[in-house]
């Protein structure tokens, strides 16, 4: 009886403190919901997997040692409460629900929990100003283009951050400020009693800048990055570190990387727009020549939006690449964790609403590229369309990655499909469509097809040979809703 009395009093706790809250803090909810199917053939350009790391000392397993199941369906569910204080204060919890069906959470023969927070912070403004601070568990982008979806160094993912935007002259200049600890792998105590760097912080800076049918968002972003830290475990070490520190590891403890660039848009001959990157990356420079990485890269694209029924687009980019050994460090920008593409591309992890098994994940740092547009096609009410072709190249001279490939193996800093030599190619055409049965539920078919061709020399007769069996596509059909 007593146990029950001590629920009774815990259960009318918590309602006096919800009604309590109810009554000082106003409380609103928005989220959207997935479901949806996904029929991929011929993942990875041959059915298999790619090779994956193990563990953050750099042992990994293979690539072609797994092979694809072809349909899978996906459920989403994310929540998002905004605790409101007033105009000047709130708090944001957002929670996630993300399985597949037949396996998890979404089962009724396993119902195992399996809610994520993705999004926790506080937002406020500081007293009698337009100063805005953002602390927490965020979505942060460095800066770029919408035309791209997002950044090409690190873009559109949930990180714990400290944000400062303020307005230096109203409707024209602002300033974006802010510190993320992106990795810190031992947490309060590091393993032994000897102290070691097994953190990965950024700073960031960017001026915001719009005139008159003008636009530009100079930027810069600082790394200090531990030698200790888990690069391999969150993924990083592809994108950030060069083949000879991946091999051989780091002299020095700590190393900076820095980035430096400008996004532009030009609307002035409306409506005929103009879009633009350019960024510079840099890291390790102070450590052994092997360790370096630095590079740059540079996208264009354009569109015309006078039509009501479809929006033209067309759209560039190009990078610099390995020059042909990895002994001196790798010529491509440094990256962290990306998020690029243009016109919903099949070929790169861009704006797919269904986003499981979306895309074929190529990299556009270490190629260039030329595609087109046909977006927002609408000949009938509430149906629209999105036509696009997309072609790339590699600027990777073969020999850094066959040589990687002959000390390790297959391995995963270099992929068959991701990474590309000047002697190989991409091409991808994606037909998508949506259509609005109700003002926030949708019906969405997104398709997709690529085609490869690679290089025997460079990834071994084995993997390039199955590429050569079949192409890569892919048909998903779901519904969403958003509230």
């Amino acid at each position: 009886m007593k146990r029950y009395t001590v629920w009774a009093l815990l259960a009318a706790l918590v309602l006096g403190m919800a009604g309590f809250a109810q009554a000082a803090t106003e409380v609103k909810m928005t989220g959207d919901a997935r479901v949806y199917g996904v029929f991929f053939a011929n993942h990875n350009f041959t059915g298999w997997n790619t090779g994956s790391w193990d563990n953050n000392s750099g042992a990994y397993t293979g690539a072609g040692t797994q092979t694809e199941d072809r349909f899978q369906i996906w459920e989403r569910f994310r929540l998002r409460s905004d605790f409101v204080a007033n105009e000047a204060v709130k708090f944001r919890l957002g929670i996630k629900v993300e399985d597949t069906w037949g396996h998890g959470t979404l089962t009724a023969a396993n119902p195992q929990v399996a809610i994520a927070v993705y999004q926790a912070y506080l937002q406020f403004k500081l007293p009698d100003c337009d100063i805005e601070v953002t602390a927490g568990l965020q979505d942060l982008s460095l800066p770029a283009n919408a035309f791209f979806t997002d950044s090409v160094v690190f873009g559109g993912d949930r990180a714990a951050a400290l944000v400062v935007n303020a307005p230096l002259i109203k409707d024209t200049l602002a300033v974006s400020a802010g510190f993320s600890r992106m990795i810190d792998t031992n947490r309060t105590y590091d393993t032994t009693t000897t102290q070691v760097a097994d953190e990965l912080d950024m700073y960031f800076l960017a001026l915001p800048i719009t005139l008159d049918g003008f636009k530009a968002t100079p930027w810069g972003a600082v790394a200090v990055a531990g030698d200790k830290a888990g690069y391999f475990n969150a993924g990083f070490a592809d994108y950030l570190m060069s083949a000879g520190s991946v091999l051989y590891g780091w002299k020095n403890d700590q190393n900076a990387y820095w980035w430096a660039g400008s996004t532009f848009e030009v609307t002035a001959l409306d409506p005929v727009k103009f879009y633009a990157d350019v960024i510079f990356g840099a890291g390790a420079m102070s450590d052994r020549k092997y360790a370096k990485r630095q590079g740059w890269f540079i996208d264009f694209g354009a569109e015309y939006t006078g039509w009501d029924i479809l929006t033209p687009q067309v759209f560039g980019w190009w990078s610099t690449g390995e020059d042909g050994s990895i002994r001196n460090g790798s010529e491509r920008l440094p990256q962290i964790l990306p998020n690029w593409g243009p016109g919903n591309s099949f070929l790169f992890d861009d704006s797919q609403e269904l986003g499981k098994e979306s895309n074929m994940g190529a990299n556009p740092v270490g190629a260039w590229g030329l595609g087109a547009s046909l977006n927002n096609i609408s000949f009938i009410e509430k149906l629209s369309h999105i036509l696009t072709f997309t072609y790339m190249r590699g600027t990777n001279q073969p020999g850094a990655i066959r040589k990687m490939n002959v000390l390790l193996g297959s391995n995963p800093y270099y992929t068959m499909g991701r990474d590309l030599t000047t002697e190989e190619s991409l091409m991808a055409v994606n037909f998508d469509t949506k259509y609005m049965i109700y003002e926030n539920l949708a019906a969405v078919m997104e398709t997709g097809w690529a085609h490869g061709d690679f290089q025997s020399s460079v990834w071994g007769h084995r993997l390039a040979s199955k590429s050569r069996e079949g192409d890569a596509w892919k048909v998903a059909f779901g519904l969403t809703y958003k509230f």
